[in-house]
């Protein structure tokens, strides 16, 4: 995958990314980091708002955007990675949910990314569990 393909992103809801969506999250997720495939996927999705980044054709990261203004199941490819995509999903989330109205926007990150998502002003609530088997932080945005 080329850092030259130029990148988009589309929204939609679950029947209309379920294709690109599920396959990206069980890359990343189930195959990649061991989450078992009933955790991952559950029937939230299809209340949630998706976001599906391509670079050229290919489908390479995703996120989702609940009702209640709580962004999860950001994933990104491991051959996009370092192209910016983490950061078109998750900006583009973040401006769903201002046009939404929403005041603040909450996600569990995994440990590892908690610095990521702080560059974008999010801030760490509590103290750290274990989601899935994997090391989470609670963080908050108001805007």
């Amino acid at each position: 995958m080329a850092s030259e393909k130029k990148l988009r992103i589309n929204f939609g809801d679950w029947d209309a990314v379920i294709a690109d969506a599920y396959a990206i999250r069980e890359d990343v997720f189930v195959e990649e980091q061991q989450i078992p495939l009933a955790l991952e996927f559950d029937a939230i999705d299809a209340q949630c708002l998706h976001a599906v980044v391509y670079a050229g054709n290919d489908a390479v990261g995703t996120g989702r955007l609940l009702p209640d203004g709580y962004i999860g199941r950001i994933a990104v490819r491991r051959a996009a990675r370092g192209m910016g995509v983490g950061t078109q999903v998750l900006q583009g989330l973040l401006d769903k949910a201002r046009e939404r109205g929403q005041r603040q926007v909450t996600l569990n990150a995994q440990i590892q990314a908690e610095p990521f998502y702080a560059h974008f002003g999010f801030v760490r609530e509590g103290a750290p569990f274990d989601e899935a088997g994997i090391a989470h932080i609670a963080m908050t945005l108001v805007f």
